[in-house]
Parts: structure tokens; C-alpha cells; sequence
């Protein structure tokens, strides 16, 4: 078996965040869980500039499982979606697609509750694309572009390949590689580990 050589990779390590479960919430969903004019505290700064987790939590309700503290992210979004991994659909009785953030067409809805009131989503629960979230001129150095796939190595006991990571590119970005608790889990990664883009 060929091992792999330096020149096989991008000359860049990429850092990993791992993503729990969580929700995105529009305005008038955050009005119903909290109360209208409600306003989200930060709870801690994430990795990519002006996103933060809100001390706000809420529950998810699924046809057979419920999920508690689910926590709400910011800033507010036109939409609101809920990220999940599989293990939580399992627990839920969800079978949601992958898909990228914001792309909701025919994915299951769900039911969340908070302090304030109740709402019934009719869609938004997913299992998140895996990505890359890169500088824009990062991007340019290694000849990639927004919405390009790419393979992903990761090294160690559990090594792998990730196929079909997504490289979304802005100037306000900065370089992290996002999967969900099941991806990180199967691959023994945790937050701020390194892996390697494989060269196209």
C-alpha cells in the first residue's frame, strides 16, 4: 500500500472544530421560545468572526425522542434551522439529510420548546455538509474556490480520508475545518486538532 507523500498534500494544516448539536433561529421564532424583543446573550465567542453560542437553550421534540439544552446560536438568521448529528435523529426518530446551512428543501421538521411558548418547525433539521471555512485569499494561494470538494486527510490510530468537504471561502473567514460529534468521534478528532487537504 502506498503510503502518502509530502507533495500529495496542500502546504497548509487545517485546524478542527467540532460542531454539537444546535439551532439557528429568525427572528419571529426567537420572538415565540423567549418572548417578542427578546434579545440572545453570548455565552462564548466561536471560532468564525461575530458567530457566538447564546447561554439560550431549547428543546427539541422528535416523533419518539426528546433532546434538552439544545443551545441557540447567533447572530439571528432569515431562517432557522437545526443542525443535529445521526445519533441524535436516531434518539429523535429523524432520518434528516445532509445538506448545507440554509439549503432546507424537504428535510424533516421538528418541534422546539422554550421558556416562553412552543413552535412546530415545519422543516430546517439536517446533518451539516462537512467544510472548510477559508480565507478568501488562503483560498486563492492554494488555486481552491467556494463551493469546491475536496478530500480531507486525517492522521492517527483512526486515520481516514474525508471525501465531498465543501470549501466555503470569505474575506471574514477563518480557516477551520467543521464536522459533527459522530465525524469527529468516529476519527478520534477533537477541537484544534490538525488534518491535511489532499491536493485536487
Amino acid at each position: 500500500m502506498r503510503l502518502f507523500q509530502a507533495e500529495d498534500f496542500l502546504p497548509v494544516e487545517v485546524p478542527v472544530g467540532v460542531s454539537g448539536r444546535h439551532i439557528h433561529l429568525c427572528r419571529e421564532d426567537l420572538d415565540a421560545l423567549f418572548g417578542r424583543g427578546y434579545e440572545l446573550t453570548v455565552y462564548r465567542e466561536l471560532s468564525q468572526p461575530g458567530e457566538f453560542a447564546a447561554r439560550e437553550t431549547v428543546t427539541i421534540v422528535g416523533p419518539r425522542g426528546v433532546l434538552e439544552g439544545v443551545r441557540v446560536l447567533g447572530p439571528l438568521r432569515p431562517y432557522s434551522q437545526v443542525e443535529i448529528a445521526m445519533t441524535d435523529g436516531f434518539r429523535l426518530g429523524l432520518k434528516p439529510p445532509v445538506r448545507e446551512s440554509g439549503d432546507l428543501a424537504d428535510t424533516p421538521g421538528i418541534a422546539v420548546v422554550g421558556p416562553a411558548g412552543a413552535i412546530n418547525l415545519p422543516r430546517g433539521v439536517i446533518l451539516a455538509a462537512r467544510h472548510i471555512h477559508m480565507e478568501e485569499d488562503r483560498a486563492k494561494a492554494l488555486h481552491l474556490h467556494d463551493d469546491q470538494l475536496v478530500r480531507v486527510w486525517v492522521p492517527g490510530i483512526r486515520g481516514m480520508i474525508l471525501d465531498n468537504v465543501i470549501i466555503r471561502t470569505s474575506p471574514h473567514y477563518r480557516l477551520e475545518l467543521h464536522l459533527d460529534t459522530d465525524e469527529a468521534n468516529a476519527a478520534l478528532l477533537s477541537g484544534g486538532d490538525k488534518v491535511k487537504i489532499l491536493r485536487p
